[in-house]
């Protein structure tokens, strides 16, 4: 499987198979994504090979957490795979893979009680497949 960053300028492999997916809803990951939870696979550092752009690619270490970080295109900003302070583990931002396949589902959600209190289980949204159509003001 391959994945990319948003600006195309870091590219990454994958070889699975993959140990979990997972959403996360603690408050770090809502943080990092801008979003409710993250939507994170786990695998093994030697299942991920860097294809392009090494150099592009900034970390953060959470200073107060004993295995979380993040890593980022620094030129675009995407969220990109990162490997668990002091582990074998790396976390891959599902949604930097650029082939993704139905198959390939979440098993859980972790942290729910850190959930947003805005979040609101999708199965009850209205969906649209593109931009939905202007409301009258």
């Amino acid at each position: 499987m391959y994945g990319s960053c948003l600006c195309s300028k870091v590219k990454y492999q994958l070889t699975p198979p993959f140990k979990l997916f997972q959403y996360c809803h603690c408050s770090r990951c809502q943080k990092v994504t801008g979003s409710a939870h993250a939507a994170n696979i786990y695998i093994k550092a030697e299942q991920l090979e860097w294809l392009q752009g090494a150099d592009q690619i900034g970390r953060f270490e959470y200073p107060d957490a004993k295995y979380y970080a993040t890593q980022f295109c620094k030129n675009c900003g995407s969220n990109l795979p990162w490997q668990v302070k002091g582990g074998d583990t790396v976390v891959v931002p599902a949604g930097t893979l650029d082939d993704a396949t139905s198959e390939l589902k979440p098993k859980q959600s972790i942290h729910w009680r850190s959930r947003a209190p805005w979040y609101e289980e999708t199965s009850s949204l209205c969906k649209f497949d593109d931009t939905p159509p202007r409301q009258p003001q």
